[in-house]
C-alpha cells in the first residue's frame, strides 16, 4: 500500500518506444529550426542583398560551430545526464532561432547561425545515448530509424510551414514561430524522461530485459584519448565524413538550387522541396528494419548486417549523383527523393553502430566525435559550393556525393572485423 500522500504512478507497457517518441518529437522541433534557413535562403537572398558565397559562409558558421561543439555536447550529457542537459540545449537551440529574427545582414545572421549550431550539436548524441541506454542490441537499429526520422520529419514540414507563415507575416516571424515548437519540447522532455533504472512508469519486466542486455564490462566511461585512438571509432568516422555531405546538401541548398538551376519560385518551391525529405522518412524507418531482417533472413551476424544495410543504401545514392542529367525540375526531385532514402538509411545503421562498438556510459561522447568528423565533411563540401556552384554549376558536385557513399562503404566492408566492444577483441 503506498503512504499517505505518496503519488501512485501508473506502468507503462513496452516504455522505451514512448521515449523514442519523445525522442523523434525532439528532432523534429531541431530539424524544423535549422531547416528554416534553407527554405528561406531565395528570400534573404534578395532581401539583404546576400550573395551565394555569402550564404555559404552563413551555412559554414552553423556547420563549424555544429562541428566543434558535437563531442563537447556528447560529453556534457554523459556528464550531467540526458534529462538536464537535453532539455538545456533545447531551450538554447529554441532561443538562438528566434534571435535569427534581428538579423540585419550575412554578418549578423551568420552569428546567430553560429549560436544555433552550437546548441542543436546535442541532438544526436543525446538521442544515441537514449537508445543505448533503453534498448537491447537487437532493437537499437530499429529504435535509432523511428527516433533518425525526427531529423526528415523536421525538414520536411519546414517547407511548407515557413514559407506559410513568412507570406503571411515575414521571414523574421518565421525564424520566431519555429524557434518557439523546441520550448515546448523541452519542457515535456524535462518533465518526462528519467533513466531506465529510475523512471517511475517502467514495468519490472522491461527494466529487467533493458539490464540483461547491458554490455558485461565494467561500466567506466573511456576518456576521448581512448575513443580516438581505437580502431572501431575511426571504420565509423571514415563513413560518416564521407556520407554527411549529402544530408547537409539536401537540408542547406535544395531549395537555392531548385530556385537558381531550375526557375522554381518560392511557393513552388514550398509545394516540392519537402518530397525528399518524405523520402528520407521512409529511409530512415526501412534502414532500422533492415538489420534485424537480414539477421534473420540471411543469418547474417549484428555488425556485419548493419554494414550490409550501409552498403545497399550506397549504390542507391547513385541517383542523386545523376541530378546534373535531369531533364525537368520534376526528376530532379525525384533523384533527391532517391538520395534522401539512401542516405537516412546510411544515417541510421552509421549512427547505430556507435552504439553497438562503444558502452552506453560513453556513446554520447564517442557518437559526438563520429558526427563531429560528419560534420568536418559536411563544412568542407559547403564550401565548395560556395565557392563553385556559380562557376561549374551544381551537377558535378551532386555527382561527388554518390562517389563518397560508395567510398564509405568499401572502408566498412574492409575493416569490418574492428568494429566490436573491447570485451569482444580480447575474446577472438
Amino acid at each position: 500500500m503506498p503512504r499517505a500522500g505518496e503519488r501512485i504512478v501508473k506502468r507503462i507497457p513496452h516504455l522505451r518506444w514512448w521515449i523514442v517518441a519523445l525522442i523523434c518529437a525532439g528532432t523534429i522541433a531541431n530539424y524544423l529550426a535549422r531547416n528554416s534557413l534553407g527554405v528561406l535562403a531565395p528570400e534573404l537572398k534578395t532581401s539583404m542583398s546576400i550573395s551565394t558565397a555569402q550564404y555559404s559562409y552563413v551555412v559554414m558558421a552553423f556547420q563549424l560551430a555544429y562541428t566543434v561543439m558535437q563531442p563537447i555536447a556528447g560529453y556534457i550529457v554523459d556528464r550531467f545526464g540526458l534529462r538536464a542537459g537535453f532539455a538545456f540545449f533545447g531551450i538554447a537551440w529554441s532561443a538562438a532561432n528566434m534571435l535569427h529574427a534581428l538579423a540585419g545582414g550575412w554578418i549578423s545572421l551568420a552569428f546567430f547561425r553560429g549560436l544555433l549550431g552550437l546548441a542543436e550539436a546535442a541532438a544526436i548524441p543525446s538521442g544515441m545515448k537514449a537508445i543505448a541506454e533503453w534498448f537491447p542490441a537487437r532493437e537499437r537499429s530499429i529504435a535509432t530509424g523511428w527516433f533518425n526520422a525526427g531529423t526528415s520529419l523536421g525538414a520536411l514540414i519546414a517547407p511548407p510551414l515557413v514559407v506559410a507563415v513568412a507570406l503571411w507575416g515575414n521571414w523574421r516571424l518565421a525564424f520566431i514561430v519555429t524557434g518557439a515548437v523546441g520550448l515546448v519540447w523541452a519542457a515535456a522532455w524535462y518533465a518526462f524522461y528519467r533513466s531506465p533504472t529510475e523512471h517511475p512508469a517502467i514495468t519490472p519486466r522491461e527494466q529487467a530485459m533493458i539490464a540483461e542486455d547491458r554490455p558485461k564490462i565494467p561500466a567506466r566511461k573511456a576518456s576521448a584519448r581512448e575513443i580516438l585512438s581505437s580502431a572501431r571509432f575511426w571504420v565509423i568516422a571514415v563513413p560518416r565524413f564521407l556520407a554527411e555531405p549529402a544530408w547537409q546538401t539536401f537540408s542547406f541548398w535544395i531549395p537555392l538550387y531548385l530556385a537558381t538551376e531550375r526557375h522554381m519560385d518560392l511557393a513552388h518551391i514550398a509545394a516540392f522541396a519537402w518530397l525528399p525529405f518524405l523520402a528520407a522518412d521512409l529511409g530512415g524507418v526501412l534502414g532500422g528494419y533492415l538489420s534485424p531482417f537480414f539477421m534473420k533472413r540471411f543469418h547474417v551476424n549484428l555488425i556485419p548486417s548493419r554494414v550490409l544495410g550501409i552498403s545497399l543504401g550506397a549504390v542507391l545514392m547513385i541517383a542523386p549523383g545523376c541530378i546534373g542529367l535531369a531533364v525537368s525540375p520534376y526528376v530532379a526531385i525525384a533523384l533527391f527523393c532517391i538520395g534522401g532514402f539512401a542516405h537516412q538509411m546510411i544515417s541510421v545503421l552509421i549512427n547505430t553502430l556507435s552504439a553497438d562498438v562503444f558502452t552506453p556510459e560513453e556513446v554520447g561522447t564517442a557518437n559526438g566525435f563520429v558526427g563531429q568528423a560528419g560534420w568536418v565533411g559536411g563544412l568542407l563540401f559547403t564550401f565548395l559550393i560556395g565557392q563553385y556552384a556559380d562557376r561549374v554549376g551544381y551537377a558535378p558536385l551532386f555527382a561527388a556525393l554518390g562517389i563518397f557513399d560508395l567510398i564509405g562503404a568499401a572502408v566498412l566492408i574492409a575493416f569490418v572485423r574492428r568494429l566490436s566492444l573491447p570485451q569482444m577483441e580480447t575474446r577472438s
